[in-house]
């Protein structure tokens, strides 16, 4: 996975991330970047580690979208 600088971070588009980002007075654009494969690979994989029920769903619908190739596994885990 290439590295992601907080720069790099930044000039990504709201629609590179699977689910809108909680900081609104800050700037944030959102949670789980998914701006290539190897990302978002990453992302399903860090919110079934730490995501709510919510954003795990929100995270497999946006890999799937982006990604179809992608196998996004159903279930709770």
């Amino acid at each position: 996975m290439a590295k992601l600088t907080t720069s790099k971070r930044k000039a990504f588009p709201k629609s590179a991330f699977a689910v809108p980002s909680t900081r609104s007075k800050s700037g944030g654009k959102g949670g789980y970047p998914i701006p290539d494969h190897s990302h978002a690979i990453n992302a399903l994989a860090r919110v079934s580690q730490f995501g709510t029920a919510s954003q795990k769903a929100q995270v497999k619908r946006a890999v799937k979208k982006h990604f179809p190739d992608i196998i996004v596994k159903k279930g709770k885990k």
